[in-house]
């Protein structure tokens, strides 16, 4: 098959097409003929070699796909040839086939693309781990979500509006926080402008906020902090920005009781993910099949332009996910 592979690890020009082996497939697993992926800011660090696949995993770049289910491996029940699904992996996304389990699979509605339905699985699933089962989000709390017009920052907005949560968020520019409005965000802060704390004191009466989605880190840790309303939560699932704090007030720490919290999905156990998909599919299944939220696509790139998808990317002028659409 063909796959999406690297000269070197480095620049977007170290990504070329070309041959590799079929994945096999194993017991409760399916094979599924890849129709697209979606871009995810792990793909570029795994292709500047500082964030690797965990053992035994394909090497191939890609965290989620659409596509055809081609082949069933022995036990497997809950699909057949010919379905339309979308889901997450470990790696091996920018491929033509692709192997993997049953359970982390979703079918796709009818009314979704296979375009739009590669941009589901990574997204949704990191954004329901961190503010549903970490954060714990409940109807009439209020959020702040930061880069609120990437992938995660569009599902989270939607995935809040449903269950009834306001919405606060950062973004770059007044299109993309204008964007964030229409899915549903209550207000927005250009980052360009300079902090964000007063923003928030603004638009919560200065109580703060109860949870913060944060990927940007250290330049933002102290104003999340004060930000947070007493026992607040923390959630970051990046560091986008930077990775070491420097000169920070720990006594700004002290005073404040509230909750940090670190996750990743990548790392997840394939039983975890599992339980995971299921749990997003409850949450959102109807809503996904209803048209209420959908995944929102920036750009479709044909996988022989992969080296320009990566570089729109790095650019951070997306509103929504980059996806690759996989041809013969």
């Amino acid at each position: 098959m063909k796959a999406v592979l690297l000269t070197d690890f480095g620049s977007a020009e170290n990504l070329y097409i070309g041959e590799t082996a079929i994945p096999e497939v194993k017991q409760g697993e399916v094979l599924v003929k890849i129709k697209a992926t979606a871009l995810n800011r792990a793909d570029i660090g795994q292709r500047n070699g500082v964030y690797p696949p965990a053992p035994g995993e394909s090497e191939i770049l890609g965290l989620e796909m659409s596509g055809e289910v081609v082949q069933l491996g022995e036990g497997v029940t809950s699909v057949s040839i010919g379905d339309r699904v979308c889901g997450l992996l470990p790696g091996g996304g920018y491929a033509q086939y692709v192997n993997i389990h049953e359970g982390l699979l979703m079918k796709i509605p009818d009314n979704l693309s296979y375009e739009q339905a590669a941009g589901i699985p990574e997204t949704f699933l990191t954004t329901y781990q961190s503010l549903f089962s970490l954060g714990q989000v409940k109807a009439g709390q209020t959020v702040l979500v930061h880069a609120g017009a990437s992938g995660i920052g569009t599902s989270a907005i939607q995935l809040l509006r449903a269950v009834g949560a306001t919405t606060l968020v950062t973004a770059g520019s007044e299109e993309k926080i204008e964007y964030c409005l229409e899915l549903g965000a209550t207000a927005g802060w250009n980052y360009k402008k300079g902090p964000f704390l007063p923003f928030v004191k603004e638009q919560t009466g200065g109580k703060g906020v109860d949870i913060i989605l944060d990927c940007i880190g250290a330049p933002y840790f102290e104003q999340n902090i004060l930000s947070l309303i007493p026992d607040g939560k923390l959630v970051i699932i990046g560091s986008l920005g930077e990775k070491v704090l420097h000169d920070f007030d720990l006594g700004s720490l002290l005073l404040k009781r509230f909750q940090l919290l670190r996750t990743t999905l990548r790392s997840r156990t394939v039983e975890r993910k599992i339980e995971l998909t299921k749990e997003l599919m409850e949450l959102a299944g109807e809503h996904f099949a209803s048209g209420k939220i959908v995944p929102v696509i920036d750009s479709v790139f044909d996988w022989t332009d992969v080296q320009k998808a990566h570089e729109r990317m790095e650019s951070s002028q997306n509103i929504g996910k980059i996806i690759l659409r996989i041809t013969d």
